[in-house]
This record gives C-alpha cells, structure tokens and sequence, in this order.
C-alpha cells in the first residue's frame, strides 16, 4: 500500500492561560502567526511543516467530546523535536528554563544520540533530540 502524502502536522494544545503559553512559545523561538490567533487561540510556526495551536481549554473542547487532559494530568502525548546540533539543544532547553517550563529530564548523550526533556506551562511533554549523522552512518 503506497504512503499518502502529508505536507504538515498542526499539535492542538489546551492551555489554561493563553497568554503564559504565548510568552513560553515565543520565548522558544517560534513564530506566532496572527493570521490563526484571537483571544481564545494563538498559532505558532515551529517550522514551514509544524504547527503548535494553542487553545484555551474552552476552546479546545469543542473539538472533541473527550474531556482535556488536566494541567499537569496524566501524560496523553510526548511530542519530539529534532535539532540540528548540541548547541542548539542546549539552547532550547536553556529558553525552555527561562520562559516557565520544566525540565523533566536533562540534556545527555546516549549513543548517537543527545536529547532531553521539558514540559510547557501546562505540562505537554516535549523532548529534543540531536542525532549526530557521522555516529548513524557508522551505525548503518
């Protein structure tokens, strides 16, 4: 069965407050795109194919008929981030620390791989990795 084409994937969050997740993301570094945004949802571009879509939790519920997961609830999703060197992991997580979020585990190397972990005002779970393609291409 061939795989269908995916141009973009948008990760709908419930916030609690919309104008602290606001702050963290653009702190991180993304994009807000007004264009998306109004006082209930804001809109940020992590890249040209990932979108982070921040809902206050009223907003949110009209998506679904499944309750939101509660702030800082059991865990639903995990979302991964690749980055393009340690330095820059080291500076997500040093924005991650200084714009409201929390650590949950931190930056190391295993393998060819170095990553850690932080969750967003709300608690969504996030984590960086870096893979180092000269250590994966020995690997192959």
């Amino acid at each position: 069965m061939a795989r269908l084409q995916h141009d973009m994937i948008f990760i709908n969050l419930p916030v609690t407050d919309l104008a602290a997740s606001k702050r963290f993301y653009a702190g991180l570094g993304f994009a807000e795109n007004p264009v998306f945004s109004d006082e209930h949802t804001a809109s940020f571009e992590v890249s040209d194919a990932i979108v982070v879509m921040l809902l206050d939790t009223e907003r949110f519920n009209t998506f679904t008929h499944r309750p939101a997961v509660e702030k800082n609830g059991p865990r639903e999703v995990l979302n991964c981030l690749s980055v393009c060197s340690t330095e820059d992991a080291d500076e997500f997580m040093r924005r991650a620390r200084e714009f409201g979020g929390t650590i949950t585990r931190e930056l190391a190397a295993e393998g060819p791989m170095y990553g850690g972990a932080f969750d967003d005002p709300d608690g969504h779970g996030w984590e960086l990795m870096y893979f180092d393609p000269d250590a994966l291409a020995d690997m192959s």
